[in-house]
């Protein structure tokens, strides 16, 4: 899930940015400092938004660069258990196939992938269904449930699973939707 958050910090303006304007030294600071940081409490940030810095700054004692404080807001990507998402696959593999969501890329296992015996086919980069002959491939949009979540700011890790009802590969809800409403009109 998306969300903005309001952050307060302190940034350091070296020297040799105090003749460009303030507001500009500071979003590109706290661009370099944040963006892409991983926290487990926020999540991924994304993208530094509405700064606003005190335009009086603090100089402490040995150091040339001023102190500000600074206000601004933050795009942040927190993956939760139970939300569901929608993403492209991006990679299959014998083991499972990965979806991007976002920032970030979610791994759905073999055994998450749908209720059949499933069959890797090296040759098409695909998993195919034994019995239902439903194939997910590179470049498919499916939709999953979060299972997992680690975050760390060493590595992020999103278990998926397809395997409940009206997930998957788009075209598989639509049939399944299908399927259900011919059942409604018997």
């Amino acid at each position: 899930m998306y969300y903005v958050v309001k952050v307060k910090d302190v940034i350091r303006i070296p020297p040799q940015y105090f003749n460009e304007p303030l507001e500009k030294v500071a979003l590109e600071l706290l661009r370099n400092k944040y963006e892409g940081l991983v926290d487990a409490e926020l999540g991924i940030i994304i993208a530094i938004l509405n700064v606003d810095i005190s335009p009086i700054g603090r100089i402490i004692h040995g150091d040339g660069a001023s102190y500000h404080d600074v206000t601004f807001d933050a795009l942040v990507f927190l993956p939760v258990i139970q939300e569901v998402v929608e993403g492209e696959v991006v990679e299959v593999t014998d083991f499972g196939i990965f979806i991007r969501l976002g920032p970030v890329d979610g791994l759905v296992h073999v055994s998450q992938v749908m209720d059949d015996y499933i069959v890797y086919d090296k040759r098409r980069g695909a998993l195919q269904g034994k019995e239902t002959n439903r194939v997910v491939k590179k470049g498919d949009i499916v939709r999953a449930r979060i299972v997992t979540v680690s975050l760390s700011p060493k590595s992020v890790k999103i278990g998926l699973t397809m395997r409940q009802p009206f997930l998957g590969v788009l075209s598989w809800i639509e049939e399944d939707i299908k399927k259900l409403n011919e059942g409604r009109k018997k």
